[in-house]
């Protein structure tokens, strides 16, 4: 039956513990309490090791509790705000996914935003190492996570460090996981010299203007906030040309 119901629904992230810290369903169910929280639904009911979290209406699974068996370490190639010496192989995973009728749905902001509140709840739970954000392949501090998506749910930019990837080569900057939200990635192409700190920042600021306005199928200049205009042009369906004017 479990297996019946997670069918199409690819983990949207997974939460690391260290060996034998995963937590109960019933620690879930005490972090869930409070006006930030969640509720959880059908406590009784629900297999054992999960969790059906629900906010603003919205369901998502939280699967690989204990004492159920842990859950597939995900890949995760970008670190942020991790130590060196830090190995995701030693650590125990839990997985996070939309509900059954999100199905389909989890790219869409409004359903992002809720994921987004209710694992920033999560990061307070005892014995929590990582965050692993499936769609970038990222994996980061627990407080990191919080501060990037608090300081978004609160008004603020899109945490382009923390729900994509922003890789740098030799020549300039490549997004990863924003395909998920927009369809498309990114190469934001380095004046010369190689990528800088002001490439970085419009980078940034790139991600945050293409998740509000979506798509670019047709080649534009776009002014960005603090950092000045760029030519977006498309590359096939799925990939944006991006070079400083």
């Amino acid at each position: 039956m479990v297996i019946e119901r997670a069918a199409g629904r690819e983990p949207l992230a997974a939460l690391l513990f260290g060996r034998d810290d995963r937590p109960a369903a019933d620690a879930v169910a005490d972090l869930a309490v409070g006006p930030d929280g969640f509720s959880i639904l059908n406590a009784r009911q629900a297999p054992q090791g999960q969790a059906e979290l629900l906010r603003d209406g919205l369901t998502f699974d939280l699967a690989g509790l204990a004492p159920a068996p842990k859950q597939d370490l995900p890949a995760a190639v970008h670190r942020v705000a991790l130590s060196n010496d830090f190995n995701c192989d030693s650590l125990e995973a839990t997985s996070f996914r939309v509900g059954p009728h999100l199905a389909g749905a989890e790219h869409l902001l409004p359903v992002l935003r809720v994921a987004a509140a209710i694992l920033r709840h999560l990061t307070q739970l005892k014995g929590l190492q990582a965050i692993v954000w499936r769609p970038a392949r990222i994996v980061m501090s627990p407080a990191w996570f919080a501060e990037a998506v608090g300081v978004w749910l609160a008004g603020g930019p899109f945490p382009a460090l923390a729900l994509t990837a922003l890789v740098r080569n030799q020549s300039g900057i490549e997004s990863e996981g924003l395909g998920f939200l927009t369809g498309q990635e990114f190469t934001l192409h380095a004046r010369a010299g190689g990528p800088n700190r002001e490439d970085s920042r419009i980078a940034v600021r790139l991600t945050d203007w293409l998740v509000t306005h979506g798509r670019v199928d047709a080649a534009r200049e776009v002014v960005l906030a603090g950092v000045g205009a760029v030519w977006i042009e498309p590359d096939g369906g799925s990939r944006l040309n991006v070079a400083p004017r």
